[in-house]
C-alpha cells in the first residue's frame, strides 16, 4: 500500500476576509474531491486571508499512479482562476 501526500502552499490575491477565503477554498475542495476522490483539508495559515496550505492524501498500490493523480490535483489547482499555487510537494510512503 502507497499512500501519497501533496501540500500546496496557496496564495488568494482577492480575499479581502476569512469569509471570501472560505468560499473559494470550499470550491477548491469540492472540484478536487469530485474529480479525484481524494481527501483534501486546509492544514496550514488557517487564520491568514489571503495565504493557505492545502493538504491533499491518495492510497494506491502503485507508487506511479499515486504520484500521477497528485500531480494531476495540483495542475487542477494551478488552473484555478482565483488562486496562485505558490509551491508544492509530493511525498510517498
Amino acid at each position: 500500500m502507497i499512500v501519497g501526500l501533496l501540500t500546496m502552499d496557496i496564495h488568494i490575491p482577492d480575499s479581502g476576509s476569512l469569509k471570501s477565503k472560505r468560499f473559494v477554498l470550499k470550491s477548491i475542495k469540492d472540484r478536487v474531491h469530485n474529480r479525484f476522490n481524494v481527501s483534501i483539508a486546509e492544514v496550514g495559515s488557517n487564520d491568514l486571508w489571503q495565504r493557505t496550505q492545502m493538504g491533499v492524501a491518495v492510497v494506491s498500490n502503485q507508487g506511479a499512479h499515486a504520484h500521477s493523480v497528485l500531480e494531476k490535483v495540483a495542475a487542477l489547482v494551478e488552473e484555478c482562476a482565483d488562486v496562485e499555487l505558490l509551491d508544492y510537494r509530493i511525498e510517498l510512503i
